[in-house]
C-alpha cells in the first residue's frame, strides 16, 4: 500500500487506515493487487479506487446508509430511488446487457451493520441496476468503486454532496443533509408538534404532498420568532415580513437562531403554535378528503410557503393578546367551512397585480406574505373564519399600511 499524503502529523491516522484497508482487501479481493491510497486534500479524507466484482458489491454492500450513524441511525441522507425515471430504466437495461459502471462512491465502515460494510453513498441507482442484472441474468462483472475509509461526520457529509454533483439534487435534500449533520432537534420538534409523524423524516423534495421539508419547518420557526419580536408594537406600525428560509445553502439567519435562541426547542408557546398549525393543516386536508375533492393545491394550502410563514408570524405577534391568539388558533375549528377558504384566497387581488396573478397564496414574495399576514390578523379580530370580505380588506390594509409607513419614514427624515 502506498499513501499519497505528505503530512507527517497524520502518521498515526495512516497506520489505522492501513489496517482497515487490509481488512477490506481480504473481504473484497479487488482486481488491483497494489492499492494506491489517495487523499482528498480539501477534507483530508482517505480513499482508494478499485474494481470489484458485482457479487462482492451486492453481498457486502448496502444503500441503506445514515448520515450520522452514531446519533441518528434511523434517518437517511440519500434521496429516494426514482423508479420511473427514463435514465434509470435505461441504466437497468444496459446493466443486463453487460454494462460495467464506474465511480460508485462508497464508505467502508464496520461500526454499524457489519454484515454490509460497504456503504453506497453515491450511485444507489447504479447499485440497483447491478443488483437486478446479477439476480435476473447472472451478470457478474467488475465495476469501478471509490472507497473512503475512516470518515468523520463532516467528511461524510462532504462525500454525500460531491457524489451527487452529476445529478439534479433537490435543494430540500441538501437542506435535510445539512440539518441532519447539525443534530435531530428540528426533526424531533416537528414530530413532537405533529408536523411530522413519529419516526418520519423530512421530505427530500417539496412536492404536492403533506410531508413537510426542512425549509418549511425553518420558515415556520423563523417567522414565529420574527412575529414575537414585534408583539409589543401597535400592529398598524408593523410591516409584516414573515420569513421563508433559504434553501440549498447554509442559511446564516437560521444558523444564528439555532445557536443563540435559548430554549428554542422547549419554548412551550412555540410548541403550542406548532401543534395548532399541524391541526390546521390536518383539518384542511380532511375537508377535501371528506368532500372527495381532489384539489391537492387547496388541500395542502396550509403548507404553502406563504401561508405557513404568515400564519406563524401572526401566531408570534399575538403572544401578548390571548383573546386574539385563541381566535387565531381556532381557525381550524370554525364549523362547516374549509379552514383556509382557499377559493376565497384565490379570488383575492389588488389593482396593482398583473393579469397573470392567480390569487392570494399562490406566490412567495414579500408582498404575498405581508398580505396573508394581514388576512390572518383580521380573522383573529372576530374569529368567524376567512371569507371574501376579510381577504379583500386584508389586501387593501396591507397596501394602505405600506403607504402610511412610507409617510412616517419620510417624516422622520425631515426631523
Amino acid at each position: 500500500m502506498k499513501f499519497i499524503d505528505d503530512d507527517s502529523r497524520r502518521q498515526k491516522k495512516r497506520e489505522s487506515i492501513k489496517e482497515i484497508i487490509a481488512d477490506f482487501k481480504s473481504s473484497f479481493t479487488p482486481l488491483e493487487n497494489e492499492l494506491l491510497i489517495m487523499t482528498d486534500f480539501c477534507t483530508k479524507a482517505y480513499y482508494i479506487e478499485v474494481h470489484l466484482l458485482a457479487e462482492k458489491i451486492l453481498k457486502l454492500g448496502t444503500i441503506d446508509v445514515p448520515l450520522d450513524p452514531d446519533e441518528q441511525s434511523d434517518y437517511r441522507a440519500n434521496r429516494e430511488i426514482v423508479e420511473d425515471n427514463n435514465a434509470f430504466l435505461k441504466m437497468k437495461d444496459d446493466a443486463k446487457l453487460g454494462r460495467t459502471f464506474s465511480n460508485l462512491v462508497t464508505e467502508y465502515n464496520l461500526d454499524f451493520d457489519e454484515e454490509k460494510p460497504l456503504k453506497i453513498i453515491g450511485g444507489q441507482h447504479r447499485f440497483i441496476a447491478i443488483k437486478e442484472a446479477f439476480e435476473e441474468s447472472n451478470i457478474n462483472y467488475y465495476h469501478n468503486v471509490k472507497v473512503y475509509f475512516g470518515l468523520d461526520n463532516n467528511q461524510r457529509l462532504d462525500v454525500q454532496l460531491i457524489s451527487n454533483t452529476n445529478i439534479v439534487v433537490s435543494s430540500d435534500l441538501l437542506d435535510r443533509m445539512f440539518e441532519t449533520l447539525k443534530g435531530p432537534e428540528l426533526r424531533n420538534w416537528c414530530q413532537n408538534v405533529g408536523l411530522l409523524a413519529q419516526g418520519q423524516d423530512f421530505a427530500d423534495k417539496k412536492q404536492r404532498s403533506s410531508q413537510i421539508t426542512v425549509r418549511l419547518a425553518r420558515s415556520f420557526i423563523l417567522s414565529y420568532l420574527e412575529g414575537k419580536r414585534n408583539k409589543k408594537k401597535k400592529y398598524d406600525r408593523v410591516n409584516p415580513i414573515p420569513f421563508i428560509a433559504k434553501t440549498g445553502i447554509i442559511d446564516d439567519q437560521w444558523e444564528a437562531v439555532r445557536a443563540k435562541e435559548k430554549n428554542l426547542w422547549t419554548d412551550t408557546a412555540m410548541i403550542k403554535a406548532g401543534k395548532e398549525f399541524a391541526k390546521l393543516h390536518q383539518k384542511q386536508k380532511e375537508y377535501f378528503e371528506l368532500k372527495r375533492k381532489s384539489n391537492l393545491e387547496y388541500a395542502n394550502k396550509a403548507i404553502n410557503y406563504s401561508t405557513l410563514s404568515s400564519w406563524a408570524f401572526v401566531a408570534g405577534i399575538l403572544q401578548d393578546n390571548s383573546v386574539r391568539l385563541k381566535r387565531h388558533y381556532e381557525l381550524s375549528d370554525v364549523p362547516n367551512i374549509e379552514p383556509l377558504n382557499a377559493s376565497a384566497l384565490a379570488k383575492g387581488r389588488h389593482k396593482t397585480d398583473p393579469q397573470n396573478y392567480r390569487g392570494l397564496g399562490t406566490r412567495t414574495d414579500k408582498k404575498e406574505r405581508g398580505r396573508l399576514a394581514e388576512v390572518f390578523y383580521l380573522q383573529a379580530e372576530k374569529g368567524d373564519g376567512i371569507n371574501q370580505g376579510i381577504v379583500d380588506l386584508g389586501i387593501k390594509k396591507y397596501h394602505a399600511k405600506l403607504a402610511n409607513l412610507d409617510v412616517v419614514e419620510a417624516e422622520k427624515n425631515l426631523e
